[in-house]
């Protein structure tokens, strides 16, 4: 499994995929991706109510406005039967409207996370590519008790991994 992610392209609009496989099991990595206190160690200050989520990244480097997050949640679905789904609207002020998803599968004592943003323009997308992947891998550092690394030059050492960026 190659902890890159690809964008694929559908008419007008991108989607963003990672597949990550994280050594823990799935109710852990799910409890890392929707309790607000958990992912506030890794992305940022997130609020989730009344089916509704504001997430106020931490990075990239941009005022708060531009950074914030809202939308409502589509899918609650906590683990069972080793699957688990986390899907939310992605309403940011800098793009377009989108939806962003996380599947979780169990893998005996492993759990493969499969992340997705669709709806992005290509230009959006090509640009969310490695700031994203920063984020998966300041998750799997929180999961593993590590140190997070520094967003930005995380983003700074991914980016030529891809297309874009070359």
């Amino acid at each position: 499994m190659n902890d890159l992610g690809t964008v694929s392209l559908n008419g007008d609009h991108a989607t963003l995929t990672f597949e990550r496989r994280l050594k823990f099991p799935i109710d852990r990595v799910w409890a890392a991706i929707t309790d607000p206190a958990e992912r506030a160690q890794w992305f940022g200050t997130t609020h989730i109510a009344d089916g509704e989520i504001v997430i106020e990244p931490e990075d990239p480097p941009a005022p708060p406005e531009a950074k914030r997050v809202t939308g409502r949640i589509l899918t609650w679905q906590p683990p069972e039967d080793g699957h688990a789904v986390f899907e939310h609207e992605w309403q940011q002020r800098i793009v377009e409207d989108s939806v962003v998803r996380y599947e979780l599968k169990a893998d005996g004592d492993t759990t493969v996370l499969t992340f997705t943003h669709r709806g992005l323009s290509e230009r959006n997308a090509l640009g969310f590519v490695p700031g994203t992947h920063a984020f998966l891998d300041r998750l799997r550092a929180h999961l593993n008790d590590e140190e997070l690394p520094n967003w930005q030059e995380r983003y700074a050492e991914v980016a030529p991994s891809y297309p874009a960026w070359k």
